[in-house]
């Protein structure tokens, strides 16, 4: 036999977990396959979850996640303005990215061609680099200019001096020359350390990029400073730049050397002991 009142059934909402006898005028819903106490849900609470998950975007798809079934969600019909309106939202919406992607390439291009010309009269000379300029191809120059802070940037990215390290930590108990130079690059190493990548982390990056941009500035003091007997202007900064990069490379491979005997050399220590009160 069965009880009285088992065939009552009572709905429970999985959100908030009231019962259609705590409020009987709440709107119910069964919005996907779910069985059970997952089966109904208040109209209410199901729209406040819903709004959870679009996150503002009232478009996208939302779906039980109990069972997977998509939310079948319906709008009222839209006027023709307000159709027009929505469409046009909807359309710029999508376009933007790629209008800013624009944006920020273009001003990019124009930021290298402008760096391009100026480093060009650096280099050539104000009113020479304006001569040359003006005597060009226009399309020779929008294409041409942009390319002086790439190969800057790609010439930095060459580390001879690692090269250069490497081959004097290998040859470098042949030419006994070079302890006198550099002290300490032919000393033999208990350990071999590790060393970290080029570009491991952005600070390496921004160096570079901020070294390849300033070394036409670099290039022309120092061959104004060192070659200042050369008349021509292109001359004199070509020398400056040989000069600055040798020079620097030659303290960068002293100091890198260095920074490799101390780390070759370090100890780790015993934990001191304490004595016990």
């Amino acid at each position: 036999k069965i009880a009285p009142g088992a065939l009552n059934f009572t709905q429970s909402c999985w959100v908030c977990f009231a019962t259609d006898e705590d409020d009987r005028t709440a709107e119910w819903v069964r919005p996907c396959r779910c069985r059970g106490s997952t089966k109904w849900v208040h109209q209410s609470c199901l729209q406040r979850w819903v709004d959870e998950k679009q996150r503002g975007n009232s478009t996208a798809r939302v779906a039980c996640p109990q069972c997977n079934a998509e939310y079948l969600i319906v709008f009222p019909k839209l006027g023709p303005v307000v159709y027009v309106l929505d469409l046009a939202d909807r359309l710029i919406s999508k376009a933007c990215p790629f209008a800013a992607a624009g944006i920020m390439v273009g001003s990019i291009y124009w930021t290298a061609v402008t760096y391009g010309a100026v480093t060009v009269m650096q280099v050539v000379g104000h009113k020479e680099g304006l001569d040359v300029m003006e005597r060009a191809d226009p399309l020779f120059l929008l294409i041409g200019l942009p390319t002086i802070p790439v190969m800057l940037i790609l010439g930095k990215m060459i580390r001879w001096e690692d090269y250069v390290l490497r081959l004097w930590r290998k040859y470098s108990n042949k030419l006994q020359i070079l302890n006198s130079i550099f002290p300490g690059i032919g000393c033999p190493v208990p350990r071999i350390p590790a060393e970290a990548s080029p570009l491991a982390d952005h600070v390496s990056a921004t160096r570079i990029l901020c070294g390849a941009l300033v070394f036409p500035t670099i290039a022309t003091i120092v061959g104004k400073l060192m070659f200042s007997s050369v008349n021509s202007n292109l001359q004199r900064t070509i020398l400056g730049g040989i000069a600055f990069v040798a020079i620097k490379g030659a303290f960068k491979v002293y100091f890198k050397q260095q920074q490799y005997l101390r780390q070759a050399h370090r100890k780790i220590l015993n934990f001191p002991e304490t004595e016990e009160a």
